[in-house]
């Protein structure tokens, strides 16, 4: 379990985000734009933008260090990896490993010799999550991994990560403004504002009977942006 306690984030002397939170398993971090989620996650890995700065309590049984305990998946598969060179390039590490890893994630192994734009948006995102695993990392922080993706492949993505977290058994730290999707994936749940929290507990609990007006919206926002098919 990892515990992160005052968890504060300045911006030019002002504080825009104050929270605390646990990953005991996976944990959601949901709300809407700017609440403050991303930023959380920027925090975590040491790259806030110019001009914004953090301090963190954290207790946790290894070392939070990008590359070794800690993997990070951005929003966008389609900017994650230069679009010129190929993926066998890009990849730093052992290629039986990537073949094994390819194979887990579910994809064709002829895709490690292709080109970025070559593959589909779900086929980049597995190669983006075979590229975290390869390092073994005890915790994978996801920011937004779905949004660039079409509803058919977030649903498909989402059965993948959680694949994933039963067999290498890592920590999750998921950002997502739709907290329909995030409540599949993850365990728990914290609801942020303002980069406050103001909702927490366990995913489903929260999806069923939330306590507050914003996590309704939430849930009604997501509802009615999703594309029903008969």
């Amino acid at each position: 379990m990892i515990s992160c306690k005052n968890l504060k984030i300045f911006h030019d002397q002002n504080e825009v985000v104050d929270i605390s939170f646990e990953i005991r398993s996976s944990l959601a971090l949901v709300g809407q734009s700017g609440s403050g989620k991303s930023l959380t996650l920027k925090a975590l890995i040491g790259m806030l933008p110019k001009d914004f700065y953090s301090q963190i309590d954290i207790e946790a049984p290894f070392e939070l260090k990008t590359g070794s305990s800690l993997s990070f998946i951005p929003q966008n598969p389609f900017t994650a990896l230069s679009p010129m060179t190929k993926i066998s390039k890009q990849w730093f590490g052992d290629e039986n490993r990537a073949k094994e890893l390819f194979d887990i994630v579910g994809l064709d192994w002829s895709l490690f010799f292709r080109y970025p734009p070559q593959l589909s948006g779900g086929e980049l995102q597995r190669v983006i999550f075979a590229i975290a695993l390869s390092q073994n990392p005890k915790l994978i922080l996801l920011d937004e991994p779905t949004t660039a993706l079409d509803p058919d492949l977030r649903e498909e993505i989402a059965d993948v990560l959680l694949h994933l977290q039963k067999e290498f058994g890592f920590l999750m730290l998921f950002v997502s403004h739709d907290i329909t999707l995030a409540s599949k994936i993850c365990e728990d749940m914290v609801v942020i504002k303002s980069g406050k929290v103001i909702e927490s507990g366990r995913s489903l609990q929260l999806l069923k009977s939330p306590q507050t007006s914003y996590t309704k919206s939430l849930i009604e926002s997501n509802f009615a942006n999703r594309e029903f098919r008969e």
